[in-house]
């Protein structure tokens, strides 16, 4: 029943919290809450490019969980801010190492994400196999071609979203519009801070408008907000451009190899139109110990009422493990 739905824990605030200079001229903003020998669990945000947010952490019982939350490189208040430099998935993965030894300082974790936040949470489990517990993970996101395609090619959300691709394919000249995540790079990059900006705002308004069920206006507002604007064009756009540093099927390849024997939850919502099911299926495929729930009406943002159920469901059955 709907009225039984599981939502966010109370607000609680963290116990500590600070900056991890983990080199090459970045430093990572964490918090750590909840209770100081629970559980270990890392969130990992979405994205990239995105930001960690006090409602993250209220997806774990803090009674149960010691939570790590933290800001990626580039992102919220990391620094250097919106930074390319030295920013690839590897260096991230080497990141979440260094705050586990380093911050948490703890043996081994859950690691919980969604979105962008799957796809590096997974690169952690195949790379790290050994510090996982379990993975939660959400709209399953492996950076094969197809996915890139069905956000930045017509014919994939486009089909969808036909106003509003208008919207984020019309901002590029029409000479440009065979690729436009090249195109968009020129202009992200651009010393234009205003050419810049206007470019941040299309590119990430477009992905504001794919993510929800049912439209959002403040989901919308939020995604075209300047600062995060330009944090989440300028980073996704670079690692969309570099194929988020991963060939075809490797994520697959490695979760059938490397996370048997871990257990995890994915909850994945039916109508993802951000990260569709697709992946999802067959990450489950590879990974067959996966419990891999499809919410019917579902959407892609963790917010969602069928999605954070399971979520904070998955979060609770952990808990005791």
């Amino acid at each position: 029943m709907t009225n039984d739905r599981r939502t966010l824990y109370p607000e609680f605030e963290p116990y500590e919290s600070g900056m991890l200079d983990v080199g090459d001229g970045h430093s990572l903003y964490w918090e750590l809450s909840g209770n100081p020998d629970g559980k270990p669990v890392v969130f990992l945000h979405g994205g990239p490019g995105g930001a960690s947010s006090p409602s993250h952490r209220r997806q774990f019982n803090p009674e149960k969980y010691k939570i790590l939350v933290f800001d990626q490189r580039g992102c919220g208040k990391s620094t250097p801010f919106a930074s390319l430099d030295n920013n690839t998935t590897w260096d991230l993965v080497a990141d979440i190492e260094n705050l586990r030894t380093q911050v948490a300082e703890v043996e081994k974790w859950q690691v919980f994400g969604g979105s962008w936040g799957s796809t590096l949470s997974l690169c952690y489990a195949v790379t790290y196999p050994d510090r996982v517990t379990e993975l939660v993970l959400r709209g399953i996101f492996l950076f094969d071609q197809y996915e890139l395609d069905w956000l930045y090619k017509e014919g994939g959300a486009s089909s969808l979203y036909p106003d509003k691709w208008d919207d984020f394919a019309g901002f590029i000249p029409e000479a440009e519009r065979g690729d436009l995540l090249t195109a968009y790079r020129k202009r992200l990059t651009s010393e234009d801070q205003d050419i810049q900006l206007a470019a941040a705002k299309a590119f990430a308004v477009w992905e504001g408008n794919v993510v929800t069920l049912l439209p959002d206006p403040a989901v919308i507002d939020d995604f075209a907000e300047p600062h995060k604007a330009v944090a989440i064009a300028r980073i996704e756009n670079h690692y969309m451009i570099h194929k988020g540093w991963l060939d075809d099927g490797q994520l697959l390849r490695a979760a059938a190899e490397k996370l048997r024997g871990i257990p995890g939850i994915i909850v994945q919502g039916r109508h993802d139109c951000c990260t569709p099911p697709r992946a999802a299926w067959a990450l489950k495929k590879a990974w067959p110990e996966v419990d891999l729930q499809i919410v019917p009406d579902g959407g892609h943002l963790y917010s969602e009422p069928g999605v954070l159920d399971g979520l904070v469901r998955a979060t609770d059955r952990f808990a005791e493990l």
